[in-house]
């Protein structure tokens, strides 16, 4: 077991386990955003900091096909942080948070030695909540978008490259109409977060099952992480279904395999420990 496993472990109950907890009608997420662990300071500016906090962070409401209402912000800055860049810093989380809808209503500050940001979002639950557990022998694998991006611009960036904007590094991109048209006829599903490999093979330990794969995947897409993109399972007689779905909401859409009897685990490296 991985040292992250372990932490959740310990904490185990009916509410942990997906992309967020379920308490009636609200689903409640967290997650962390920290300077030297997911990104450089000299990379991303106060605004593309806090832009990319607020996304990562929805993007666990949009797994879960529930709507995002409100956001708390655990902010922790460096005393030398000048007020031009508290502000930009600011006006990211603002803008972003508005482009889904979603307000902030609180939250605290500390004075760091680096920049480091907790963001809890509270969402409301919407009828097909999409689960992780629910992956079923036989269901279709697939994921969302183009894979790989994200870890491609990261070796750009430890390399003393730059990249651009928008590129998915910095700017991901979530996939909430999609989900929304879909989710009724989905299994399960999450964001890829930590990798396809990653968080395939969290899917497949929660459901005790393997997968057969239908093509080779190249490890540079496995190992990929920070990509937003979703990963999701469903029936075979609602492959037409999720494809007008994606269609429709113009979402790129990648098979990749089965659901079988077995195990699956990842063999890339550990983001977080």
């Amino acid at each position: 077991m991985d040292k992250e496993s372990f932490i959740i472990s310990q904490f185990q109950n009916s509410f942990t386990g997906d992309d967020g907890a379920v308490m009636g009608k609200w689903i409640y997420s967290k997650d962390l955003f920290c300077e030297d662990t997911h990104f450089k300071r000299g990379w991303l500016n106060p605004y593309q900091i806090a832009q990319k906090a607020m996304l990562a962070n929805i993007s666990d409401a949009v797994a879960m096909n529930a709507k995002p209402k409100y956001a708390l912000l655990g902010i922790g800055i460096p005393k030398d942080f000048s007020l031009e860049n508290i502000t930009l810093l600011s006006k990211g989380f603002i803008e972003t948070a508005l482009m889904y809808n979603v307000k902030i209503i609180g939250g605290d500050t500390v004075s760091c030695e680096k920049i480091n940001i907790s963001i809890t979002i509270i969402s409301k639950k919407r009828r097909h909540t999409l689960y992780r557990l629910g992956l079923k022998k036989g269901n279709i694998l697939a994921y969302t978008g183009v894979l790989g991006e994200s870890g491609h611009q990261l070796d750009i960036l430890l390399n003393g490259g730059s990249i651009a904007p928008h590129a998915r590094f910095i700017k991901p991109v979530l996939r909430a109409d999609f989900i929304k048209a879909a989710a009724k006829y989905l299994s399960c599903g999450l964001d890829i977060s930590d990798g396809l490999s990653k968080d395939l093979s969290r899917l497949c330990i929660l459901n005790n099952l393997g997968v057969k794969f239908s093509k080779k995947i190249d490890k540079n897409i496995l190992c990929s992480g920070e990509e937003y993109e979703m990963l999701i399972a469903f029936a075979p007689k609602n492959m037409e279904k999720v494809f007008k779905a994606a269609q429709k909401t113009k979402t790129p859409l990648t098979l990749f395999g089965r659901a079988c009897e077995g195990k699956y685990l990842s063999e890339c490296k550990e983001h977080h420990f």
